[in-house]
């Protein structure tokens, strides 16, 4: 046993070293008179992912911009493509998003770290994927492990804890956790997390504030501390996403077979995490909270299951009709989830045994 976890951390170290290299080239490619635009998810590990990079980057001697995705949004669609046309930008860094068989902007000199189950590997770009790999490292964790090609980044190990954290791979086993843990500290990374999280589940979505302050912090306690104005906004938004979570939780499930679903009715992204809390209640269902008031004229639904079964396959097999690809069923095996407008929705939960109650108007 001993020998087979020494063989593994070679083989990861070894892995590790090529992706590191492979980021190095990539970012030599990209023009250096001009910014590199990272374009990121709003979540904790997106956030810690987007920090790390633009911070080592700009330690680099390069210029930085930072565009989050917030709700609705996809490095993917139509509206996203005409933003990047405009951008004037030497570089394109996607990280936490996902991939596809085409890189968001074709053309661009483009990165891509994700962990995420992939949906298609682009040949104009270079992709990190940790996807694989066991335990499968975090988006955040991917990026620390490319960003010390381009800058010292030891000091921002704390930022790959928070991603490692939020993502809740807390128990794979990551020496670089174990590391932050012994410097910063798991209560204040814990506690970082949590609030850093509270802006994308408000109801405003915004996690600019977030993303503002891990430009900025030198650890988990400078984001606790109060020190900078944003971290007043995060305890805020927080306060705001627990009133919505007390009221959630009271909200029984419907069970129809191994199906677990629970629907709820607010303006905060509080399903994802009223799944996670059903999936350790209803250990043999597939747990699916859906949120109607999340985004007017769509369906936000997250699904968890601890019992084996792959969401991925699942969601293929109950795909619905309207059911667009980059809003459906992407994810992990355990988490995925998804967006579908009310005609798709209604065809979906009628394909798993729901009746007239769990439709919306269309």
């Amino acid at each position: 046993m001993l020998n087979e976890r020494s063989e593994n951390a070679q083989a990861t170290e070894a892995w590790v070293a090529a992706q590191r290299q492979g980021f190095h080239e990539a970012i030599e490619a990209f023009n250096p008179a001009k910014p590199v635009l990272i374009l990121s998810h709003h979540d904790a590990d997106g956030l810690s992912a987007a920090a790390i990079l633009a911070r080592a980057l700009e330690r680099g001697g390069r210029q930085v911009q930072v565009r989050l995705l917030g709700r609705g949004e996809n490095a993917w669609s139509a509206e996203m493509a005409l933003e990047l046309h405009a951008q004037d930008v030497g570089g394109l860094i996607v990280a936490d998003l996902g991939t596809r068989a085409e890189p968001p902007r074709p053309g661009m000199a483009t990165v891509l770290i994700d962990h995420h189950v992939p949906t298609g590997v682009p040949d104009e770009a270079l992709l990190v994927s940790g996807h694989g790999l066991h335990p499968t490292p975090t988006t955040s964790l991917l990026a620390w492990w490319c960003a010390g090609a381009v800058a010292e980044v030891d000091d921002l190990l704390w930022l790959a804890a928070i991603g490692i954290i939020g993502d809740m791979e807390e128990a794979s086993g990551f020496p670089e956790l174990a590391a932050a843990r012994g410097r910063w500290g798991i209560t204040s990374l814990r506690s970082a997390v949590s609030l850093l999280n509270a802006p994308r589940r408000a109801s405003s979505g915004d996690a600019g504030p977030a993303l503002s302050l891990l430009l900025k912090a030198d650890g988990p306690k400078a984001v606790l501390s109060g020190h900078f104005p944003e971290t007043a906004l995060l305890q805020a938004a927080k306060a705001e996403v627990q009133d919505a979570l007390a009221t959630g939780r009271r909200a029984a499930p419907r069970i129809r077979d191994k199906i677990a679903l629970i629907r709820l009715d607010t303006p905060c992204q509080i399903h994802p995490l009223i799944a996670q809390q059903w999936k350790g209640r209803l250990k043999d269902k597939v747990v699916i909270a859906a949120n109607i008031g999340y985004r007017p004229g769509w369906v936000h639904f997250a699904a968890r299951t601890g019992h084996g079964t792959n969401l991925i396959e699942f969601f293929r097999a109950h795909k619905p009709e309207g059911a667009d690809p980059i809003n459906y069923g992407n994810g992990h095996a355990q988490a995925s989830g998804g967006a579908l407008q009310p005609a798709a929705w209604n065809h979906f939960v009628a394909s798993l045994g729901f009746g007239a109650d769990e439709q919306v108007p269309e």
